[in-house]
């Protein structure tokens, strides 16, 4: 999976990365630590990503100015076969106007990333990786190209995505990998609402899961510029919180009875992809790969559910055009968890969703010191299941920056982020920010 930063001034705190990579990368390469700070001010037209048709109670405000702060660490250790890396970002948001669903001005968010790669010897090679973030915006929470949830979610929502990806070349002409991954889900905000006629899912009953998948991949080298691939992904989820997520609730003297109850791990899905693909070196600086094939999706604890087959597709592409500027981007379809259950009845609720994701980023040196990035996603996602069965939203999603380095212990950037829902349930919103700041490198 490809983690990309866009929205929720996840752009910014991106910049402040880039930042300090690039004053590690100018410096001297025997500094194997890097620290830097970010501060800046923000406008935030949407704080809570409200629909647009939602009321605010008095004395609350979708719209706040605020700051943040954001110190992060690095550590790069590199020898002839092994490399660590090693990163940490905290972030502290102050809204002047508290965030309505929030009891609190301020947002902590916490992101921890490591590498370990080793080359055991010239045909075989493996590395570990983990991605540990505390936090409460989609953007930061996700751990792939695709979204479960739009919206931001308070509490010290945690999100583990952790691989394991070992390389091998059998021969010159075929090679092979092997990659195991798992993401881990959990929100604080637990306990389903019974206050009406049937039960609403928190955010915990519908999203806390674990996504564990193995890729199993050949790949046959048929130009020095072109590989096939065939590939084979079994990928299980398990959700994880045990508690109601759908059930009709009657009220006998104040007190909620749920008929029917429909438990969290209702939703637990088996699936089973095959796919075949190419990667393909046009030239030194552009490379494309291409998968395409079927999946099958199984939900073995909902026995009045039929298998579902659906199309699978990941492509991706990279161009590096001049000096520290290129662009990258990719297409994907797959099944996903989603937000919504939707309870209307017995056997009558959301599963999941397939959603079409199309990405892409690109980043331009436009002199020694002047630097931009634009970041933009579009996801179409269908549910499947329960009355939402077929019913669409689609995503949008662009992030600008633009960053002036004075030298390369100093810079100062500004951006504007836009995230965009149109919802055919009655979801929709729409949410600006913009931010100005500094970050200082060393």
């Amino acid at each position: 999976m490809k983690k990309i930063v866009a929205s929720v001034g996840l752009v910014a705190l991106g910049a402040s990365g880039l930042s300090s990579a690039w004053a590690a990368e100018v410096e001297a390469p025997s500094k194997p630590w890097s620290i830097s700070a970010t501060l800046r001010g923000f406008y935030d037209d949407n704080t809570a990503t409200l629909p647009d048709n939602a009321a605010v109670l008095p004395g609350q405000h979708r719209e706040s100015y605020g700051f943040e702060i954001s110190p992060s660490a690095g550590f790069v250790w590199t020898r002839e076969q092994t490399s660590i890396s090693l990163n940490y970002l905290f972030s502290l948001k102050y809204y002047e106007n508290t965030p309505p669903n929030s009891a609190s001005h301020d947002d902590e968010s916490h992101d921890f990333n490591f590498a370990l790669s080793h080359a055991f010897n010239e045909r075989y090679s493996g590395k570990i990786t983990d991605s540990f973030v505390i936090g409460q915006e989609p953007d930061l929470i996700r751990a792939g190209n695709t979204f479960s949830t739009f919206q931001r979610i308070s509490g010290n929502n945690i999100r583990n995505y952790g691989a394991i990806h070992f390389d091998g070349q059998i021969n010159p002409k075929f090679g092979f990998n092997v990659t195991y991954d798992n993401a881990y889900y959990d929100y604080e905000a637990k306990g389903p609402d019974l206050s009406g006629p049937t039960v609403v899912s928190s955010p915990a009953g519908g999203l806390n899961r674990d996504e564990n998948a193995v890729t199993l991949e050949g790949l046959l080298t048929i130009t020095p510029e072109t590989k096939g691939l065939f590939g084979y992904q079994f990928r299980d989820i398990s959700y994880l919180a045990d508690e109601l997520i759908g059930g009709t609730v009657v009220h006998i003297a104040g007190v909620p009875y749920v008929i029917s109850p429909i438990m969290s791990d209702v939703r637990n899905s088996r699936q089973h992809v095959a796919y075949l693909g190419a990667i393909h070196n046009f030239r030194p600086d552009l490379t494309a790969s291409v998968k395409a094939g079927v999946s099958y999706t199984e939900y073995y604890n909902e026995p009045g559910t039929s298998g579902n087959w659906s199309p699978y597709a990941d492509l991706s592409l990279r161009w590096t055009y001049s000096i520290e500027s290129y662009v990258e981007g990719g297409f994907t379809y797959n099944h996903n968890a989603t937000d919504q259950v939707n309870y209307t009845g017995a056997n009558n609720f959301t599963l999941d969703q397939e959603s079409a994701v199309l990405y892409a980023t690109v980043n331009h040196r436009i002199t020694p010191h002047l630097y931009a990035s634009a970041t933009g996603q579009f996801q179409n996602s269908t549910f499947n299941g329960g009355s939402f069965d077929g019913e669409s939203e689609q995503y949008y999603l662009l992030g600008l920056n633009l960053e002036y380095r004075f030298n390369m212990h100093f810079s100062a950037h500004v951006g504007y982020n836009y995230d965009k829902l149109e919802s055919d349930i009655g979801r929709s919103f729409d949410r600006n920010r913009v931010y100005i700041g500094v970050t200082a490198s060393y």
